[in-house]
């Protein structure tokens, strides 16, 4: 029986390590699986190559839920399938909905009698497993709902923005200016036998190490700010 950590954040400039660290305070030996990917697809390469390993009687420890899915209806899909091929699953912020936990509330169900009281204890039960797995549903669409609304903020900033008459992104039709271009501009005015310079084209590119496309786009550019075209050779 083996023991992983599933450690996921949505773009490779986040940190990781907490997530490692957390789960390496209760779980030493765990054997960490890392992923940069959004958590709104299970379809995730790393968390692919995971499931297709992990076998009855294996435990994978999450942080929060959120790192498992952050699509309530998958999310939960995929919690029912691995908990009944006996996987065990822990989420280290949300302990009461661990696997252990649904299973104690699934053996929890009161004996038949084999009495007329049986249809209540039918009724019983099956309310204790609906409410167990509504606490498990309810965990996935809090961690998609964090999303969604991450994205709703980002749409209504946007929306402001354009309505106070701010720039929102490049203006359509505008050239993006770098350092590097303009030091490569320069380099192409002073030095390019175009104006007047000693080096060819081939060796501008070399010296530059840019694309033929980057060089002469630079170079139209240049021409059309007037500078002066000498003799090309």
């Amino acid at each position: 029986m083996s023991i992983y950590g599933y450690c996921r954040i949505s773009t490779a400039k986040q940190s990781i390590d907490r997530q490692i660290r957390n789960i390496k305070a209760e779980y030493p030996t765990a054997h960490i699986v890392q992923e940069a990917y959004t958590g709104t697809s299970i379809f995730r390469p790393e968390w692919l190559k995971l499931y297709r390993v992990l076998k009855a009687g294996d435990t994978v420890v999450f942080d929060s839920v959120s790192r498992m899915s952050r699509n309530a209806e998958e999310g939960f899909a995929l919690y029912e399938d691995l908990y009944h091929k006996g996987i065990r699953l822990v989420f280290l912020k949300e302990h009461h909905i661990d696997t252990e936990t649904y299973k104690k509330a699934l053996s929890g169900s009161i004996a038949m009698t084999g009495t007329n009281v049986d249809f209540i204890f039918k009724g019983i039960n099956a309310y204790l497993l609906r409410l167990a797995a509504k606490q498990i549903k309810l965990a996935f669409e809090q961690a998609q709902k964090e999303v969604d609304d991450l994205h709703q903020r980002t749409k209504e900033g946007i929306q402001t923005a354009k309505l106070n008459g701010k720039q929102v992104g490049q203006k359509q039709g505008a050239k993006l200016t770098t350092q590097k271009s303009i030091a490569a501009k320069r380099f192409i005015a002073k030095n390019s036998r175009t104006f007047g310079g000693s080096l060819s084209d081939k060796e501008c590119i070399a010296y530059l190490a840019i694309t033929p496309n980057t060089y002469y786009k630079y170079k139209k550019e240049l021409k059309a700010k007037g500078y002066t075209i000498g003799s090309e050779q």
